[in-house]
């Protein structure tokens, strides 16, 4: 009987890291990679264009650039608006949704802050 009991606990384990693990496992899921933060903080601020975008994201490239922006956009994180002039101007904004990460880079700044002075001892 005692195994049972313990049995009953892992399985109780399990089922609680699953039921954690699944909405943060979505959550990288949709800012996966290296780049869609620093995205999201570029245009946190007020609407910018393509160019704007390229010039404050330090190392990404234009190919990379687009992707990332059509996938934030699927994922309405950021709104895409293009203005009727010539040549055509376009500019990418964050959501309310796409504002609802505002803490949470905030907060992954103080936790990196606090790690690289643990890392480096400072």
């Amino acid at each position: 009987m005692k195994k049972e009991t313990e049995n009953e606990v892992v399985a109780h384990t399990e089922e609680n890291c699953k039921k954690l693990l699944l909405p943060v496992q979505d959550a990288l899921d949709v800012l996966n990679g290296r780049w869609k933060l620093p995205i999201l903080i570029a245009i946190s601020f007020t609407p910018k264009r393509f160019s704007q975008i390229s010039k404050e994201v330090n190392g990404i490239t234009d190919r990379v650039l687009s992707k990332e922006l059509k996938e934030m956009e699927q994922n309405k994180l950021i709104t895409r608006t293009v203005y009727d002039a010539f040549p055509p101007v376009v500019a990418y904004a964050v959501t309310e949704h796409g504002r609802t990460l505002h803490k949470i880079y905030g907060q992954l700044g103080e936790w990196g802050d606090a790690h690289r002075r643990l890392i480096m001892g400072k």
